[in-house]
């Protein structure tokens, strides 16, 4: 981002109509900072502040994660607004209680369940690298593992075993992701959202390779007329792929950039 009007000027189209506008935001790296154990993540409440605003403000607001829907809700801690997590495949509304799960990809659920206890092993556990279970989805994270280039080795060993069992793999931010063979992804998860609604503006905001699929989705929403404003937000970092920033349309700095942005919109 290269100056505060650039910033307004983007905005502006969601500022002007904010009944018929989607925010749609990814969490850790986003709206939460990158953290060296999962599960410490939160968001901060200079975060939280604007964000509350902004969800009282547009029409839809929502966090499309690859985190499960409850354990995002938990981290962002507002209810209020809607959840879409495991990439795609939960979808918790706002003020709800119950997650609807994808119904071609629960199929897959007790078996990647058997799989993943299958293929634990004693390395990955020396070298201490953590599995999150969520579900239809297995993630390995050797993020602050002693030895992180030997965790990440054995994890990509790991990987190849899931592919030759017929599972497909994805790569972030020193995480890999077993999922189930089915189309799963953030850009699907941002089209079955919008097409429940009579948005005409979005904006998406996220940091790694899985969000490219959701700047993908805001494009041939806007190519097929379903969208007249599709804006697509990188937030930048020191690992920050370079995919990411290439697709960006506009990119701001960590999540303190995130927060600048959502004051804007709620100003």
């Amino acid at each position: 981002m290269s100056t505060a009007a650039t910033l307004a000027e983007h905005l502006e189209p969601l500022r002007s109509d904010p009944a018929h506008s989607a925010v749609l935001l990814d969490v850790d790296g986003v709206l939460a900072p990158i953290v060296r154990h999962a599960d410490d993540a939160h968001v901060p409440e200079p975060t939280r502040v604007p964000l509350i605003a902004v969800a009282k403000r547009y029409g839809l607001v929502a966090c499309i994660t690859g985190r499960r829907a409850t354990t995002a809700r938990r981290i962002v801690s507002l209810g209020s607004i809607t959840y879409v997590g495991n990439h795609g495949a939960e979808l918790l509304r706002g003020g709800a209680t119950e997650v609807e799960l994808d119904p071609e990809v629960a199929a897959w659920s007790e078996r990647i369940a058997k799989w993943a206890d299958a293929a634990w092993n004693d390395q990955l556990h020396r070298l201490r690298v953590r599995a999150e279970d969520k579900d239809v989805i297995r993630a390995y994270h050797w993020r602050g593992a002693p030895d992180e280039a030997a965790a990440e080795a054995e994890v990509r060993t790991l990987a190849e075993q899931a592919e030759r069992d017929g599972f497909v793999v994805h790569w972030g931010r020193k995480v890999l992701e077993v999922r189930p063979p089915v189309a799963l992804n953030k850009g699907r998860g941002v089209e079955r959202l919008l097409g429940e609604t009579d948005v005409s503006a979005a904006v998406y905001v996220g940091d790694d390779n899985t969000d490219v699929d959701a700047f993908e989705a805001l494009r041939r929403l806007t190519a097929e007329g379903r969208l007249q404003i599709g804006l697509c937000v990188g937030v930048r970092s020191d690992e920050t792929p370079r995919e990411l920033e290439d697709q960006a349309d506009l990119l701001v700095d960590g999540p303190h950039g995130v927060r600048t942005l959502l004051s804007a919109l709620a100003a």
